[in-house]
Formats: structure tokens, sequence, C-alpha cells
């Protein structure tokens, strides 16, 4: 079973072309981990926002997806990877970054509490959005791009406007 935030088959092929890897000329040194699970534990940290040793054992090692996340990034693969993604998302219909949120906290209402909160049963549609919105504006996707949340906004939506995107 594919896990909250693996690419589907659609998916992994718009992105496998940036990703692939470049072999060695001679054919030496140690195979590679399949690129698409390495991506895959990465999108798992950055939607999770957990260290990189708590990378779940489904995954490749926690360091080997570290270190293609590191180069990825000085490469720009990751950011061409995370646009087509987003891209693709949009187009679908599953990425609207005005109805995402990174954390949210819950408070249950005391007794008696204000009688202008809709019954239960009269909450409005569930959002259909794609597991994969955490990602495009996690923490820790913005720590390691060393741009603020709101550049992040810019940098996968160009179309966006000064006052489309949220302050960060």
């Amino acid at each position: 079973m594919a896990g909250r935030w693996e690419l589907t088959e659609e998916q992994w092929e718009l992105v496998e072309p940036v990703l692939r890897p470049a072999r060695r000329g001679d054919n030496r040194g140690r195979p590679w981990h399949d690129t698409r699970a390495v991506l895959n534990g990465v999108l798992w940290i950055l939607g999770t926002g957990a260290q990189w040793s708590e990378l779940p054992r489904k995954y490749p090692p926690y360091q080997t997806c570290h270190r293609r996340f590191q180069q990825w990034i000085r490469d720009g693969k990751l950011v061409e990877t995370l646009q087509r993604l987003a891209r693709q998302l949009r187009e679908r219909g599953k990425l609207n970054l005005e109805e995402a949120f990174v954390d949210a906290t819950f408070a249950s209402a005391k007794k008696g509490a204000s009688q202008s909160a809709r019954p239960s049963g009269a909450r409005g549609p569930r959002s259909s959005l794609s597991p994969l919105a955490t990602v495009f504006l996690s923490p820790s996707l913005s720590k390691a791009l060393r741009l603020p949340s709101a550049g992040l906004w810019k940098l996968f939506w160009q179309d966006a406007s000064s006052t489309s995107f949220p302050r960060g």
C-alpha cells in the first residue's frame, strides 16, 4: 500500500527524468538505492517535519535520503521536481494552498459555548487536496532552500501576486 506522501505512477513518470542518476562510465561503485524510494523518503520527511533519523524502515537508510536531498538541492533538481508536481496537482485541482495548512491546534468547546457554532452535522465539505500539499510549504523545505515560506509560494506559483500568498 502506498504511503501518504508517496508518488503515484503518473507523478513518478513526470519527475523521473529530472532525478535520473548519472552512472559512472566505468560502472564502478556501489549501486544506488532506488531513486523513487529515496524521493518518497524525502517527501515523508518534508511532509511530517520529522528528523531524518526517524525515517521509517520501508524507505532507504536516512543517511542516503539526506545525502541525495542535499545533492538535489545543490543541483536545483528538488525545486524542479516539486515545481512539476505542483503544476500537475494544481491542474488536477488537488493543490490550492489557500486551503492548506502545515500545523493546526484544535480546542474543544466548553459546556455552554456560543450558540453560533454549527452543529457537527452541518460541517462543510471536506477538501480533496493531495497530502503532498503539506510538502510545498514545509518549514523543513524553506529552511533547506533558505527561503521564507512566502518565497516558497512564489517559487511554486510564479503567477502569484504579492497579495495572493500567505505571509511567513
